[in-house]
């Protein structure tokens, strides 16, 4: 597998249907007319992840009163993305692509390096997405740690 290909800003944002972590869907033509900032996370309760996730949850009342809706996307089941919302009290939607194909799209799946070897799985990404579908940034090999106030500063939020 080679690099994925990677958006930049100005590039369409691509559209996605995927089951939540309520049961339901969520298309990114729903959040039409929002700024929408989306979140590409390898797995739900891991310790990195979990710490991007609470970061956005605290900042969700600030970065919402400046425009932003804010979505996680990882390859995990629905159930597990469920327990993941339970458990930190995650209140924004996390969908579910468990075949990778949005993730993909993103490229925000391919190869990685992790702990000096070169793996396949997901990067870890964020996409900033205008009202028009449009994507404003395209962030890859974020920090866990740290990235949400960065991502703030970059927005002119802080």
């Amino acid at each position: 597998m080679t690099t994925p290909h990677r958006l930049s800003p100005g590039d369409p944002a691509p559209e996605f249907t995927l089951p939540t972590d309520t049961g339901g869907t969520l298309s990114l033509s729903d959040l039409r007319g929002r700024k929408v900032i989306l979140y590409a996370y390898p797995a739900a309760m891991t310790p990195g992840c979990t710490k991007q996730a609470c970061d956005f949850r605290d900042s969700l009342a600030s970065l919402q009163a400046a425009g932003y809706e804010v979505v996680g996307i990882s390859p995990d089941k629905p159930e597990k993305l469920a327990k993941f919302r339970e458990r930190d009290a995650v209140s924004f939607p996390l969908v579910s692509d468990p075949d990778k194909a949005v993730l993909s799209a993103y490229g925000a799946f391919g190869e990685k390096q992790m702990y000096g070897r070169t793996v396949t799985g997901v990067i870890r990404s964020t996409f900033v997405v205008d009202e028009d579908g449009t994507v404003e940034r395209a962030l890859y090999n974020v920090r866990a740690t740290g990235h949400v106030a960065k991502l703030r500063r970059d927005l002119g939020l802080d």
